[in-house]
C-alpha cells in the first residue's frame, strides 16, 4: 500500500502548492542516499495530504472524480464507488482505448449504509472522497470519530463535494468541475495531461458558444428528476446552482425555468417533489428529466416522451407537445462525461445550428492515452 500522511483537520483549509519533494544527497562514502519522492497536495476540506509516491489504489464515491481518474490514465486505481450503478461509463466507447473496469469496483454504500470495515477491506492508498459528505450524509451512519480512525489507520481523504451547491453543512471552499481536475490531477502526478484537457475543453466550449442563437432566443428549462417510465412525480432542482453538474446547461446558456415564477424549486438536497399540475403553472420551454441516463434518445422518447403525451394534464405542456422533453445527464458528470453533455444538450436544443459530432474523438483519446 502507497504510505500516506494526513496533516490538517477534517475541516482545514486548503493551503500549499502540489510540488513534489524530491532530494539526494551524497554520504561521505559518495553512496547518494534514498530520493524523497514525498508530496503535499491541498483540498479543502481535509486541508494538506501528504503522499509518499503516487496511488495505485484509490476509494472513490464520486463517479465525476472517476471520470477524472479515467481522463487522466488512471482510471485502474479506481477500486471503489459509492453506487457503481451511478457511474455512467457509455462515453468512453466512443473514445479508442479509453476504458474502466467498473464491474470490479466495490461498491461502498449498502443496505445498511456505509460500514467503515469496507475502507478496511479495501486498504486504499487514499479516499477520494470528501469526508463531510460522508458524515453528514444521514444514511451513511459514519461519525467524525469514523472518518479520523479510517484516515489514521488506513489512508487519508482527498476530496470535495461539487456537483450541487445546496447542502448547509458545505460551508467551506466548493471548486469548479476544472478546479477540483486540477487537484486530482496533482495527485496522480499528470498536470501535462490536464493542461492539455482544460486546453481542449476551453477551445471546444468558446466554440460552441460561439455558434449559440442569441441569449433572447434560447428556451428556458425546468431540471427534474425522475426515473420512472411512466413519472409522474419529481424532485426539482434549480438551474440557478453553481455545481457542476450543471455546467453543460451554464455553458450553453439555458435559463432556469423556475426563475421569476413564485414556485420555489424545491431545493434537491430536501427533496421536495412537483407534479405534472405545478409543472403547468410554470410550463416550461423544455423539460431535463434525469435518472434515464441508461436510454437512447430513441428509446427515452418510445417510454417517457410517449406517457406524457399520454397523459391528461402532461400532454398541455408546451415542452411535451414540442417534444422538448430531454433526459437530463448524470448526476456527477466529470470532465469527460462533460464534453459529451454538451454536444448532446447542443444538437438536441438547438439542431439549426449543431449536428453531428461537435468534437474530435481521436484527438481527445490521444491526449489521454498518450
Amino acid at each position: 500500500m502507497t504510505g500516506a500522511a494526513l496533516a490538517g483537520g477534517l475541516a482545514g483549509c486548503a493551503g500549499g502548492d502540489g510540488t513534489p519533494t524530491e532530494s539526494a544527497t551524497a554520504t561521505d562514502g559518495g553512496t547518494a542516499a534514498p530520493t524523497d519522492t514525498s508530496y503535499t497536495v491541498s483540498m479543502a476540506p481535509a486541508g494538506d495530504v501528504t503522499l509518499d509516491t503516487v496511488p495505485e489504489s484509490v476509494a472513490h464515491y464520486f463517479p465525476d472524480y472517476g471520470d477524472m481518474a479515467v481522463a487522466l490514465g488512471h482510471g485502474d486505481s479506481i477500486n471503489s464507488m459509492g453506487l457503481p450503478s451511478r457511474y455512467h461509463t457509455g462515453h468512453y466507447d466512443e473514445l479508442d482505448g479509453v476504458s474502466v473496469d467498473k464491474e470490479s469496483m466495490t461498491a461502498l454504500v449498502g443496505d445498511a449504509g456505509i460500514s467503515k470495515e469496507v475502507f478496511y477491506e479495501l486498504e486504499s492508498d487514499l479516499h477520494m472522497i470528501d469526508p463531510q459528505w460522508l458524515i453528514h450524509n444521514g444514511a451513511f451512519k459514519l461519525a467524525e470519530e469514523d472518518i479520523t480512525e479510517i484516515s489514521e489507520g488506513v489512508a487519508p481523504f482527498f476530496g470535495n463535494a461539487i456537483f450541487r451547491r445546496t447542502d448547509k453543512w458545505h460551508d467551506y471552499r466548493y471548486y469548479t468541475l476544472y478546479e477540483a481536475f486540477e487537484k486530482v490531477a496533482t495527485v496522480y502526478g499528470e498536470t501535462e495531461t490536464f493542461e492539455s484537457l482544460q486546453s481542449f475543453h476551453d477551445e471546444y466550449i468558446a466554440e460552441v458558444q460561439t455558434n449559440l442563437p442569441s441569449a433572447d432566443s434560447r428556451p428556458n428549462a425546468l431540471l427534474c428528476f425522475g426515473a420512472s417510465n411512466e413519472p409522474e412525480e419529481f424532485y426539482p432542482y434549480r438551474l440557478t446552482d453553481k455545481g457542476s453538474n450543471k455546467k453543460a446547461f451554464r455553458d450553453l446558456g439555458i435559463g432556469d425555468a423556475l426563475s421569476d415564477t413564485g414556485i420555489e424549486g424545491l431545493s434537491e438536497s430536501e427533496r421536495g417533489t412537483i407534479d405534472y399540475e405545478t409543472m403547468l403553472e410554470v410550463d416550461p420551454d423544455s423539460i431535463l428529466l434525469r435518472g434515464h441516463e441508461g436510454k437512447s434518445r430513441e428509446e427515452f422518447e418510445n417510454t417517457v416522451l410517449e406517457f406524457m403525451k399520454n397523459d391528461d394534464v402532461a400532454s398541455e405542456l408546451t415542452a411535451v407537445q414540442n417534444d422538448m422533453v430531454f433526459r437530463g445527464g448524470p448526476i456527477y458528470p466529470g470532465p469527460l462525461h462533460h464534453l459529451f453533455l454538451v454536444e448532446r444538450f447542443a444538437t438536441g436544443y438547438f439542431p439549426e445550428s449543431f449536428s453531428g459530432e461537435l468534437f474530435d474523438r481521436d484527438e481527445l483519446a490521444s491526449i489521454i492515452t498518450e
